[in-house]
């Protein structure tokens, strides 16, 4: 007889017992925040834990929250209908701060997501974070300091949506890169009664829970790979796209590389240096060929090069000589001319004494 134990998923491999992940309530305040950031959202939070309750307040009538209509019933969020009492009065608040005490008090979640940039709920999330709950703060830039730091982790909308795009981005290279055509759109059954609703774009999914799950290095090990498929699309399944499990689904993806480190298999985005680096080292290489042709002309001006020097060098050796010649001519010179004027000297006295001697005897006779 066979024995059953926890339950395996088919997309993580691993034990799906509840209790081993974290159970978060989802609280959006809709009229604080716009319905573009939902998705991303979700997506953020499906890293921590596994968002079991999720609810959208606001008041339902406006025409202001039009556009939260497609992505409530896409994204399976409870709309809270709470009616403006008064003008200039936000009652939505209010219906907020009641749901999340009842959830506290009930103990059917580990964390709470504020989905809100009104520093209203401020006291709320201390609250929440004395009874022992973490807390996830979700808003604007512009939420007020004191909303962020009543929060165990406060994440901006404004970064989730660009690391929304720029995973798009990464997944569109890697498209490219492998020679995959871009998906085209979704085709709808006319026998259906209704619109079907759209189907999960395999790429950007595994793209996303990827780069949500991956190191430093950019690799991320298959099981946790598909625990965050599993908690950003509960109705993602392998066998949808013609695999039994996410592994090979995995493997036969080109924009994506696996490796097996033991017994756990890793993915990543595929990169693009390799290809980065050939067209590198092709250019270095053409660089080094035109450096090198230089190089040879100059070689070979070199012997000429080496001439001119020694032409310079001979005339400046005839010319020291005479240089050094001149100053020995002086020198001889100068010390002549002592000499003849010490000759010269001796003569004129001489002749003044034999002129007195003359006189002397005249004079005598």
């Amino acid at each position: 007889m066979a024995t059953h134990g926890a339950p395996v998923d088919r997309v993580s491999g691993v034990d799906t017992d509840a209790s081993s992940s974290t159970r978060i309530a989802v609280l959006i305040d809709c009229d604080n925040v716009s319905a573009k950031h939902v998705g991303a959202v979700l997506e953020e939070l499906a890293s921590y834990g596994v968002p079991t309750i999720k609810r959208g307040y606001g008041d339902w009538t406006t025409s202001q929250l039009t556009g939260w209509k497609t992505e409530l019933l896409r994204n399976a969020i409870q709309p809270v209908q709470q009616f403006a009492n008064t003008v200039g009065k936000n009652s939505t608040d209010s219906a907020l701060i009641i749901d999340a005490m009842d959830l506290l008090w009930q103990g059917n979640v580990e964390a709470f997501a504020l989905v809100s940039s009104d520093s209203d709920f401020t006291r709320l999330a201390t609250r929440l974070r004395e009874s022992g709950k973490r807390v996830f703060g979700l808003g604007r830039r512009k939420t007020p300091e004191s909303l962020r730091r009543a929060v165990d982790q406060f994440i901006f909308l404004e970064v989730l949506q660009e690391q929304d795009r720029r995973d798009e981005a990464d997944a569109g290279a890697a498209r490219r890169e492998a020679g995959v055509p871009d998906p085209g759109p979704t085709s709808v059954d006319p026998t259906d009664d209704g619109p079907s609703s759209p189907a999960i774009n395999l790429q950007s999914a595994l793209t996303k829970a990827v780069n949500a799950t991956s190191g430093d290095d950019g690799w991320s090990t298959l099981s946790q790979v598909g625990q965050h498929l599993s908690r950003a699309h509960a109705d993602f399944d392998p066998r949808e796209f013609g695999h039994q499990k996410l592994g090979s689904l995995v493997d036969e993806q080109p924009y994506l590389e696996t490796r097996t480190e033991g017994n756990r298999k890793q993915v990543r985005i595929r990169q693009k240096r390799a290809a980065t680096r050939a067209r590198g080292t092709a250019k270095r290489t053409t660089a080094a060929g035109n450096a090198n042709a230089p190089e040879r002309t100059t070689g070979a001006e070199k012997p000429a090069s080496s001439k001119a020097p020694a032409a310079q060098k001979a005339p400046a050796k005839e010319k020291a000589p005479a240089k050094e010649k001149a100053p020995v001519a002086s020198r001889t010179t100068v010390a002549e001319a002592p000499a003849a004027a010490t000759e010269t000297a001796p003569t004129a006295p001489a002749r003044a004494t034999r002129s007195r001697r003359a006189s002397s005897e005249v004079t005598a006779r």
